[in-house]
């Protein structure tokens, strides 16, 4: 296996991306989206782009590439239709021990994009080492119709009951046996199926009182009695 499977916490990192066509607004606007501190240089930039940069989701300069623009940078993504730019990129980046992705180059990358299928928290990603990222796209595809959105919703319940229970001063070892036995009874699909009422008394059975699916879903708001 040649790559090192990781997911980085960019949350306030700061990320450059070199490009503003359809391929760098893509890479800035999942970087945004992943709490990084995006800045895009281009001398042209896509509408979305320029839309992004206007709502303060990106710093966008429309200008050339300078190497000086690495300075600061956690995370650099090449985004040009320009290979010796591209090259030059990565160049710069390997000089800086700088992380670096040049879209659709994987031999001038210190690392590559996975396909990404995201619910929620969960995220699942896939790759074939740069061999043909259409196909990885095309397992993602697959697998969408058969994770859906009540995934994020499952995952956001059991986030929620593992933080009361931690508040308890419950060890996570001490409730394992909880999680392995909501996880291999109904709640997903009554989940899935929108039958709370019932979610709810699942919980009240593994967990006791005070557990309800809206309350553990809005952590803010009066418990329902």
């Amino acid at each position: 296996m040649r790559y090192y499977p990781v997911q980085l916490d960019i949350r306030g990192r700061a990320c450059l991306v070199v490009g503003g066509g359809a391929v760098g607004t893509r890479k800035a606007e999942t970087l945004a989206a992943c709490g990084g501190r995006v800045t895009v240089v281009s001398p042209e930039a896509t509408a979305a782009l320029q839309q992004m940069a206007a709502e303060g989701r990106v710093a966008l300069a429309l200008r050339n590439y300078n190497e000086t623009d690495l300075e600061g940078i956690f995370l650099v993504i090449g985004a040009t239709d320009d290979e010796a730019l591209n090259r030059r990129i990565s160049a710069d980046a390997e000089a800086r021990r700088i992380l670096c992705n040049i879209a659709d180059r994987p031999e001038i990358c210190n690392f590559i994009l996975p396909s990404i299928l995201r619910r929620g928290d969960l995220v699942i990603t896939f790759s074939t080492s740069g061999q043909s990222p259409a196909f990885a796209k095309k397992l993602r595809q697959r697998l969408e119709a058969q994770f859906g959105e009540e995934y994020g919703v499952f995952l956001e319940v059991m986030g929620a009951i593992r933080r009361r229970l931690i508040a308890r001063q419950q060890t996570p070892e001490a409730h394992k046996h909880l999680f392995e036995a909501l996880i291999e009874s109904d709640l997903l699909e009554l989940i899935r199926t929108g039958r709370r009422d019932e979610a709810d008394v699942l919980l009240e059975r593994f967990l006791g009182s005070g557990f309800r699916i809206q309350d553990l879903l809005n952590p803010n708001r009066t418990p329902s009695p």
